[in-house]
């Protein structure tokens, strides 16, 4: 058995370059420190942004003017290339991984949230990687994810995970503009605090991802005060998730 279980979403913003262009070395990167701690009995289940910008780049644009059924095609097209990047990165390191798509019903209590449990548990006892995004392909208004990051802590509460990181492209919560000196990045925040007053001004753009920092801020509160120590910090950072498991001061911590 593992004696941790931790979740880990990584977003649009992390892996795309300025062109939303898919980097893979990124990629790679993020896969290289799983499976450094699946070696030392630390299992990650990753929340993966990205089929619609992988369906975009195969698809170059779409004549369909709904948003909706817009978003539907690319990520039709993008889930199945973005899951031949991550099962070909875990074979290299002698891993394997799983598709696990879901939409909110799937966690409403009693027979859909207990097959979830399920799911996941049998890939966690196997020693899979679940690989978790939502079901863009079928999934109604009603029972839309607000974005990846609240998937990522319905998921982190489903597997009683040990801890939640949210990797972007910032470092962390600021209480400015992270380009601004004056800024400062904020190492430790507590579900009860009021920062929201810095969201504003910390927002830097989110590109083609759904979730910024205010939806960041709102979950990993959410998510700390169930007792699951979340981190949102820089993906760009080549070992950022082996360094905040290593307990360095890196990117902003919400704990209780």
């Amino acid at each position: 058995m593992f004696k941790k279980r931790i979740v880990v979403k990584v977003g649009t913003n992390v892996m795309t370059n300025r062109n939303n262009r898919i980097v893979g070395p990124i990629l790679k990167n993020l896969v290289r420190q799983i499976a450094y701690l699946y070696e030392r009995d630390i299992i990650t289940i990753l929340v993966s942004s990205g089929s619609a910008i992988a369906g975009k780049e195969v698809l170059g644009g779409s004549d369909e003017k709904n948003p909706s059924v817009r978003r539907q095609i690319y990520s039709s097209v993008g889930q199945p290339r973005l899951m031949r990047h991550y099962y070909t990165m875990f074979h290299d390191f002698g891993m394997r991984c799983a598709q696990v798509l879901a939409t909110k019903r799937d966690f409403a209590p009693g027979k859909y949230r207990q097959n979830m449990i399920n799911c996941y548990e049998g890939l966690l006892r196997e020693g899979i990687i679940p690989i978790a995004n939502e079901d863009d392909a079928v999934s109604l208004s009603m029972s839309m994810f607000s974005d990846n990051d609240e998937l990522a802590s319905l998921v982190a509460d489903l597997v009683n995970a040990d801890m939640m990181i949210m990797l972007t492209d910032i470092d962390g919560l600021y209480t400015g503009h992270p380009n601004d000196p004056s800024s400062e990045l904020l190492h430790h925040v507590r579900p009860h605090e009021n920062v929201e007053k810095y969201v504003q001004a910390s927002e830097k753009g989110e590109g083609e991802g759904r979730g910024g920092m205010e939806s960041k801020l709102k979950i990993a509160k959410q998510t700390a005060s169930k007792n699951i120590p979340t981190y949102i910090a820089n993906g760009k950072n080549d070992d950022i998730i082996l360094d905040i498991l290593n307990g360095k001061t890196i990117g902003t911590k919400f704990s209780i």
